[in-house]
């Protein structure tokens, strides 16, 4: 590969004519693809991405009524009327009176379909007017896709007349168009905020690393390139149908590319001005380092490529979607920085180190003294550096003590919509479930009418738990083979406790269709709330399939860039300890100290795969570099080199992407301020603990056997010596017995690792269907910790002992680890209810239909 690579480079980084034709090039395909492909926000659909599978019941559900229900296909608008003082309910119905006028009038928009109120409606006052009447309610279908601009001007004119036809009165339009429209505002109103701040604080930063105007400009022209062609050719594959973006996909792009671009422009920089040193030569001394940083920088962005491409098993189109374009963008940044970002340094000649001169910046690359400091505590007490850095990042996990999740749109705008007052007026006057009914589908293979199913089930479902009315006469199908019950719970339709009564709902009307005579009858939930209870279902097992995803593909790029299979085994290590870390971090901030109600429902998804895929580079850009200088050092000295030489760029690299992630917490968006929170944490927690103090430390005390199981005399070059001149050779002696303890003392360790995966797995999917309690998730994931600290510890305690460990004690206190695990948890579960007693194991399992 090399000689092709160095072919590749002297083609394209070969003199400044060449560099001026890649450049060139790269700037006329960013201006021909501008030219043809469509605006991003014209492909952008943010709809699919908050609905659940098309396969899951309330789908089908949705397409029934739809199909069997002409016109239910509409999106409603509730218009919310209250009346003030003394005269509240007379106030209400006057103002009811004229936005039911205006709005069945020749003025309303076109997508209005109807209006329903008491004053067009007058039968359904029982439903529309509040307790005390003072306030009512006023249903507006309107045709279309929510995000379609028309339809969006559609609701701000329906805002507008309901405004000014309400007199005193207090009125506010809510419902799932009024919630769509409002959230396609929020996004929108923070992204050009968001971009001008990137670009301002990744600049701030640049210019204090590099102190010189060119080169800190330089990543941001490259980056500036990367997202225009990875923005165009995203627009032309969303509006072939290929891939989908969203709003919140565009937005979590451009903090992507500026944090991943300006690192992989500090790794190169930095090797370039370390070539500078022994090379005069500027086109030449690029080549080295491009030559030198390809197999860290291919590897960082195959991590990340791969990662979002896994995201494609997920079944959740909120998780599906969200990779392909991701994925594109690293891509297209990876290539740019290979060929348009030196090329332009190439080009800007010495002046590109205006004001220092090219010796001062070839200089500051032999590392900062603090790096030097760093690495001298590391080797002087490694084991007390591993066991400080692994208590903190356990005392961090704890904050997963409170985790919980909220499925609920509107308390994620951290700012006013008139979308949740409506919701909140709403709730307060008419009941938590109003907002949002659910209807319970009946399909059979005779005609419902001629039964006495519908008043049954009517009658069941008025009587179950968690149900605050139904409607007590059902709509039927044209042929009368299905039945839609309008069923109002008594939470807010977002809440754990509503969806955990979906299923219930299903299974009562179930019972009560069997016990009419009707046999072999579909029953299906429809409605938001049902459609967010599978998006919870889909979500819970799209993130097991990610996690096992992405950390096989870690650790297989990890073996292939180190020809090692132990060292991806302890560096993988790390990134779960960062992950749980920062996840518990993020728990105790956002939920104990902001008050929100919960993590939102994509954020752990996302906070996992953006901080293994991203948290590794920096594993890679130390034990790479740590690879390279076991060439001419040993052990000990290559990691303390390793981390010297690359102590400050890779913490530049990694401020500078901490900092574009928390340029997130702008957004008004809980979710995004949530993932730019996490991100920043876990990346600078990576950055100054683990990279420095944790992984240089367990690689100080594997010494020999920190790459096993290549050895480092195999990686020196032969005119290294590998001992000092004039010592004698001592006789050959055979191989010491701790060895061959290592290396079995290794596989024990792999295979119980499997074998712990393996158990926590098998729980997940035994136990977890069982309950909507995130305590048995929680107990697992702790367990998982405290089993990883646990190899890490005997790992260590073995090595201070020189591996004088006796082997059958190492067997037996890590065989003694997965079946004690495991008892306690089913004691665990069974004491608090969420395994079944030995009485239960014969019972039959629900059917298959249940929702």
């Amino acid at each position: 590969m090399q000689p092709t690579l160095s072919r590749a480079l002297r083609c394209l980084l070969g003199s400044k004519k060449r560099a001026a034709a890649v450049v060139a090039f790269w700037v006329l395909t960013a201006g021909l693809l501008a030219g043809v492909a469509p605006t991003l926000e014209s492909v952008e659909d943010n709809a699919s991405a908050n609905l659940p599978p098309a396969a899951s019941d309330s789908m089908k559900a949705r397409d029934l009524i739809r199909a069997e229900l002409p016109g239910q296909d509409a999106i409603p608008a509730i218009v919310v009327v209250r009346g003030e003082g003394d005269g509240a309910g007379a106030q209400a119905e006057e103002a009811v009176g004229r936005i039911s006028s205006a709005l069945s009038g020749d003025a309303r928009p076109e997508q209005v379909t109807g209006v329903i109120s008491t004053a067009t409606t007058p039968r359904a006052a029982a439903e529309l007017v509040s307790e005390d009447r003072d306030t009512q309610l006023v249903i507006v279908p309107m045709t279309g896709s929510a995000s379609d601009e028309s339809f969006q001007g559609a609701v701000g004119e329906v805002r507008a007349l309901a405004a000014d036809r309400a007199g005193s009165a207090e009125v506010a339009v809510t419902g799932p168009a009024g919630i769509a429209t409002d959230t396609v505002k929020v996004f929108s109103s923070g992204d050009k905020v968001m971009l001008l701040a990137t670009i301002l604080l990744v600049l701030f930063l640049l210019l204090a690393i590099y102190r010189s105007p060119l080169m800190a400009l330089v990543p941001l022209l490259a980056v500036g390139v990367a997202m225009r062609v990875a923005e165009t050719t995203g627009a032309l594959l969303a509006e072939a149908g290929l891939i989908t973006v969203s709003s919140q996909t565009a937005s979590i792009m451009t903090v992507l590319l500026f944090g991943v671009g300006t690192d992989y422009a500090l790794i190169i920089t930095a090797r370039y001005r370390e070539a500078l040193l022994d090379e005069p030569d500027r086109p030449r001394a690029m080549r080295v380092a491009v030559r030198r940083t390809a197999e860290s920088v291919l590897a960082s962005a195959s991590t990340i490529v791969l990662a979002m491409f896994a995201l494609l098993a997920a079944v959740s189109p909120a998780l599906r979607g969200f990779g392909p374009y991701l994925a594109l963008g690293v891509a297209v940044m990876a290539l740019v920085a290979f060929t348009f970002l030196p090329a332009l340094i190439l080009l800007l000649g010495k002046g590109v180190f205006w004001p220092g001169g090219v010796d001062k910046a070839a200089a500051r690359s032999r590392g900062a003294g603090v790096w030097h400091r760093v690495a001298a505590l590391v080797a002087r007490a490694p084991v007390r550096v591993a066991s400080v850095v692994i208590a903190l990042l356990v005392a961090m996990s704890a904050g997963l003590l409170g985790y919980q999740e909220s499925f609920n749109t509107l308390s994620g705008f951290r700012t006013a919509t008139e979308s949740e007052r409506g919701q909140r007026l709403v709730q307060e006057e008419f009941g938590p479930g109003e907002s949002a009914p659910s209807t319970v589908v009946v399909r059979a293979g005779e005609d419902l009418r001629t039964t006495t199913a519908p008043a049954d089930v009517t009658a069941a479902l008025a009587g179950a738990d968690d149900v605050s009315r139904v409607d007590e006469r059902p709509r039927f199908s044209e042929d009368g083979r299905t039945a839609f019950h309008e069923v109002v719970l008594d939470h807010d339709p977002y809440s754990s406790e509503a969806l955990d009564a979906v299923g219930p709902l299903a299974k009562t009307a179930r019972a009560a269709t069997e016990a009419a005579g009707v046999q072999g009858a579909t029953v299906l939930v429809g409605g938001e709330t049902a459609q967010t209870a599978d998006i919870r279902s889909a979500l819970d097992r799209d993130t097991l399939i990610i996690v096992i995803l992405v950390l096989v593909i870690v650790t297989a790029v990890l073996v292939l860039l180190l020809r090692s299979l132990l060292a991806p085994l302890y560096l993988v290590a790390t990134l779960i300890l960062s992950f749980l870390a920062t996840l518990g971090a993020t728990t105790f901030f956002t939920l104990t100290v902001l008050g929100d109600e919960g993590l939102g429902n994509r954020v752990t998804a996302y906070i996992f795969v953006f901080l293994v895929a991203l948290g590794v580079d920096y594993n890679i850009f130390i034990m790479s570099r740590f690879k390279q200088e076991l060439r001419t050092s040993p052990p000990d000295q290559a990691i303390g080199a390793a981390l010297t030489r690359t102590g400050g760029v890779v913490s530049s690299a990694g401020l500078i992407l901490a900092a574009t992630f928390a340029v997130l917490m702008t957004q008004p968006i809980r979710e995004l301020f949530q993932f730019g929170f996490a991100m920043a944490f876990g990346i600078l927690l990576d950055t100054f603990v683990i990279r420095p103090l944790l992984v240089p430390a367990l690689v100080r005390l594997l010494g020999d056997h920190a790459l096993w199981p290549t050895r480092p005399a195999a990686l020196r070059e032969p005119s290294v010596p590998v001992r000092p001149a004039g010592r004698a050779v001592p006789d050959a002696a055979p191989a010491p017995a701790p060895g061959r303890l290592l290396r079995a003392f290794t596989w024990i360790a792999v295979t119980e690792a499997c074998t712990w995966a393996g158990l926590l797995i098998g729980m997940y999917f035994k136990y977890v269907p069982e309950t909507t309690e995130l305590g048995v998730r929680i107990f697992g994931a702790l367990h998982g910790a405290a089993f990883v600290v646990y190899v890490l510890l005997t790992l260590l305690v073995a090595l201070r002992l020189k591996w004088r460990l006796g082997r059958t004690t190492l067997l037996a206190l890590l065989a003694a680890v997965p079946p004690f695990a495991t008892v306690a948890f089913e004691i665990w579960a069974r004491r608090t209810g969420r395994l079944p007693g030995p009485d239960a194991v014969g019972a039959a399992p629900d059917s298959p239909d249940t929702v």
